[in-house]
C-alpha cells in the first residue's frame, strides 16, 4: 500500500471538469464517482513498468480507478503527478541517487512523448530509443511506434 493513502472520491461534473474528455473516455458519466489520485499511487504504478514495456497515463488512470472500485480518475492530477516524478527523478539523478523511476516509460494518451519532461520531447526520445523503441515525428510531436504492443498488461 502507498505510504499516503488519503482517498478523495468525487462527484464527476460532467463538461464542467477540466478532465472531462479523458474520464468520460473511461466510462464516467455526470454524477459518477470519481477518484482523484494521490502522488504515490501514480510515482508507484510507474516503477512497475519494466524495460521494453510503456504505459499510458491512461492505463495508469485505469489501473488507479480500477483498484478504488469508480469509473475514472482525474487526469489532470495524474498528469502533474507523473511530471513530477520525471523532475524529481532526473534532480536525484544529478546528485548521483536514484528513485528507481524509469518515467520515459510512461507516455501521453496515444503514445506520445511529453514535451514536459526533463530536456523536453528530445530528451525523451533518446531515453526511448536507448532502449530500442522507434519514436516518429508526427508534426511538432513525438510518438512510439506501434506503442500499443508494448503496454504493461
Amino acid at each position: 500500500m502507498p505510504p499516503f493513502t488519503t482517498l478523495y472520491l468525487v462527484q464527476f461534473s460532467g463538461g464542467r471538469s477540466p478532465c472531462y474528455n479523458a474520464v468520460h473516455k473511461m466510462g464516467a458519466e455526470a454524477g459518477d464517482d470519481i477518484v482523484l489520485v494521490n502522488p504515490s499511487e501514480v510515482v508507484a504504478i510507474m516503477k512497475q513498468v519494466p524495460e521494453g514495456r510503456l504505459i499510458t497515463i491512461v492505463e495508469i488512470c485505469k489501473k488507479i480507478a480500477k483498484r478504488h472500485n469508480v469509473k475514472g480518475c482525474c487526469s489532470l492530477t495524474t498528469g502533474i503527478f507523473i511530471m513530477t516524478a520525471a523532475n524529481a527523478a532526473e534532480e536525484a539523478a544529478r546528485a548521483g541517487k536514484s528513485l528507481g523511476i524509469p518515467y520515459w516509460r510512461t507516455l501521453k494518451s496515444g503514445g506520445f512523448l511529453n514535451e514536459k519532461y526533463p530536456g523536453g520531447q528530445e530528451a525523451h526520445k533518446r531515453l526511448l530509443e536507448n532502449e530500442g523503441f522507434k519514436v516518429m515525428a508526427r508534426g511538432k510531436k513525438y510518438q512510439v511506434a506501434d506503442y500499443e504492443e508494448y503496454l504493461m498488461k
